[in-house]
Formats: C-alpha cells, structure tokens, sequence
C-alpha cells in the first residue's frame, strides 16, 4: 500500500485534485484514494498508468476493507449483497498493474479495497463498455515517448443521491485523462450518467416501492459524455483549472468556433483528443 499517485509521473505537474468536504488520503501501489468517510466513498481518486510496462495479470483479486480506515466509514459487502449493484472499481483493475511481476501482483490486489469502490448498475450495455474503455482509447494518443497516463476518477457526490442500507447511491461518474503531447499537457474529461430515466410522478412511485422492498433506488442506462473539464468542476467542487487549461474538447469546439458542450458517446471514434 506505498507509493501512491505520482505528481511528476507525466512531464507536466499534476497535483491530486483535492474535494472541498473532509477526506482521508489513502496511498496504494500507483494510486490514491481520496476516502469522504461521511459518503462511505471516495471523492477522488488518481491513478498513473505506465502503458509500456502493463502487466496483463487474470481478473483474480479479493474484496477487502482497508484496516487503516473503520470498517463502518467504508460501503462495505453488504451494500452488495443480493441485488443488481456491481462493485464498480474506481480505478479500473489492470490501470496501476505495471512494473516488476511482484509490484503488478500487489497493485492489481489493492484495487479490490472497497474503499475504490462504488455502487454501479450492473446492466454492461453500450455506454459502461465504452466507460470502461476510455483509458485504453486515450492511452493510444498519449506521447508515443513515454506512453504514460495519469487519470483521476470519482463519483458525483450529490446532496440528494438516495439513501440504501447506510450509503447514499451516486447518480454519476466522472473521469478526467491526461498526458503529454510533445511535453506539453493535454486532458479530455467524461461523464457516466446512470440516473433513471423516468418522469417525476413514475421517479418518486419507483423510489418508494424500491425502498419499502429494500431494493435499490431506480438507476437508469449507462450514457457516456465527453465534456468540457469546466463541467466537471462544477459538479463537483474540485479545482481542476490546470486541467481545464489543456482541455481537448474545449479547443476542439472553439477552433470551429463552437461553444464547449458535452457529447453523448456512441463510440469511441467521437472522442476529441
């Protein structure tokens, strides 16, 4: 559990964006957490992902409270337990798997700390694939130099996300990538909404007879969005402006004199980077 997210592993600085609310830094094998005990959640987390040392370790790990945290400030098993909720790693499981055998081994095991966890519908239809795909997409433009990427995460941790057996259920998910072209920093952010898709009246019967049935709250189909880094910022309360600063899509759109506006994804392909 040492070594933790790298500042200086890009050519360009890149501080671990810090939430607004009171959090817990925890340090893994390339990555951190950034653990808001009140959510039971991470508010952040920060991966650096090294693509010419990947090691393609089989999807074998082991869900496990971290014991530097109280087991009750973590969404532990029983958040999971016999209903359609995925145990959705934050940082994706093969991302900080690189470096020696032993290094890789450790890092892919440390990823199955519930603390780099958080409840996602289990439905794996055509926007969570893409989700899930982002890190090798990006990973394809970085600086064919070093082939390095360093990629922050976290859920939306809204006010009014609904209450299920002590954690209260995100709505949404963001991601920003960033890397280096020609040493100089470049960053593309995205959105996983998996909010339901239902009117008002129809939300709050869904919500009540979910409740009542201890199921979780309605959830609807994953949409993926790339959009301006500004947006996520918002969401958020995080101070991401050197990152808004190299934003992809931003400069996109400006140089077709465009205002910055999220894309739905429907592919890969549409990604400006």
């Amino acid at each position: 559990m040492t070594g933790g997210y790298d500042r200086d592993f890009l050519r360009a600085r890149l501080e671990l964006p810090s939430p607004p609310a009171a959090t817990v830094l925890l340090d893994y094998i390339h990555f951190s957490v950034r653990l808001r005990p009140s959510r039971k959640l991470a508010a952040v987390v920060g991966v650096n992902i090294h693509g010419r040392e990947l090691v393609p370790l089989a999807r074998e790990g082991t869900w496990h409270f971290d014991p530097r945290v109280p087991k009750e400030q973590q969404a532990g098993p029983d958040v999971y337990k016999n209903n359609a909720f995925d145990r959705g790693h934050l940082v994706r499981r093969l991302d900080p798997v690189w470096g020696d055998p032993a290094t890789a081994k450790a890092a892919n095991q440390d990823t199955f700390a519930f603390t780099n966890a958080a409840p996602q519908v289990d439905d794996f239809n055509q926007g969570k694939e893409l989700w899930v795909g982002l890190e090798n997409h990006v990973l394809n433009h970085a600086d064919l130099n070093d082939a390095k990427l360093s990629v922050f995460t976290g859920p939306v941790l809204a006010d009014d996300d609904l209450p299920y057996r002590g954690v209260q259920i995100p709505r949404k998910f963001w991601k920003v990538a960033a890397w280096t072209t020609d040493g100089k920093l470049a960053a593309a952010g995205f959105v996983l909404d998996q909010s339901p898709l239902l009117g008002k009246v129809d939300l709050k019967k869904a919500i009540r007879e979910r409740l009542l049935a201890d199921e979780p709250p309605p959830l609807g189909p994953f949409r993926t969005f790339q959009v301006p880094i500004a947006q996520i910022a918002e969401l958020t309360g995080l101070s991401l402006s050197r990152l808004e600063n190299a934003d992809r899509l931003v400069k996109s759109q400006r140089s077709l004199g465009k205002e910055p506006l999220a894309v739905r994804l429907e592919s890969l392909e549409q990604i400006r980077l």
